[in-house]
């Protein structure tokens, strides 16, 4: 498979700071894969043995819990480190990854870590950051998860996802990637009947425009005030986690996974 050549990494924030010819070393030692959407790069409880950047698409954190139920974890946009469990000392994954669409990626050996963070200037400050807005995506959803009725969650996520990989289209604000109302139940811990009911009316109301796999928000900001308190929209029978997940095991699902 042809590498990349240097713009593509220069443009990412761990190797920005690199000339040319440090970022022509950089590409001799990586090993490219261009994955089609839906295909999984590692499985969870895989060893890690090599570390990651998305250079376009993007990838999805999936994780099951005990009881079998898929938990979409996060969403990584293109020019971000993941697989990067080497530098918290995790032998395996702690996540499943899937590409969310069609991608590029570059990765490397574990053992050219070190020699990254050493040899590299600024690649290990832009991973530590990386990894802290990660903790910080983490901890929101935790809070979500643990305070919020489903509709609000529901009305969190779509704008989270906008201010990742948003783009403008004439009706509003897209996705930037395929995302099904199962993946959105899977990242809120509902069911894809209550997330369909949601965006249903939330549709006949102009808020967004859904399809198979494509979310338009028409009204950001009517939006973002519904995900902090809910609406006219009977949610009696969606409570703050769905029946069939249990509280612990969705937080558990969230928790420890930034560096995947």
């Amino acid at each position: 498979m042809r590498i990349p050549d240097e713009i593509p990494l220069g443009l990412t924030p761990p190797f920005c700071r690199l000339d040319a010819r440090q970022l022509r070393e950089v590409l001799d030692l990586a090993e490219p894969f261009c994955p089609a959407g839906g295909t999984v790069i590692f499985d969870e409880g895989q060893p890690a043995w090599r570390f990651h950047i998305l250079l376009s698409g993007h990838v999805r954190f999936v994780r099951l819990t005990a009881e079998g139920n898929q938990i979409i974890i996060l969403h990584i946009a293109k020019g971000q480190m993941f697989g990067i469990g080497v530098a918290l000392g995790q032998s395996r994954h702690h996540v499943t990854a899937i590409a969310a669409d069609d991608c590029q990626i570059l990765s490397w050996p574990n053992a050219l870590w070190p020699v990254f963070t050493t040899k590299y200037q600024g690649f290990a400050a832009e991973t530590l950051r990386s990894l802290g807005a990660r903790a910080n995506e983490m901890n929101n959803r935790i809070v979500e998860l643990s305070t919020k009725l489903v509709e609000q969650r529901i009305a969190c996520a779509l704008p989270r996802m906008i201010a990742q990989s948003g783009r403008e289209v004439s009706s509003g604000v897209e996705i930037g990637f395929p995302i099904t109302r199962q993946n959105i139940a899977d990242m809120t811990g509902t069911t894809m009947h209550t997330v369909s009911r949601f965006l249903s009316a939330w549709e006949r109301q102009g808020l967004v425009k859904s399809t198979r796999c494509l979310i338009v928000v028409k009204d950001l900001r009517r939006l973002a005030m519904m995900s902090s308190g809910p609406s006219d929209i009977d949610d009696a029978d969606t409570p703050i986690l769905a029946m069939n997940q249990k509280p612990e095991t969705m937080l558990a699902g969230v928790v420890a996974h930034t560096a995947s």
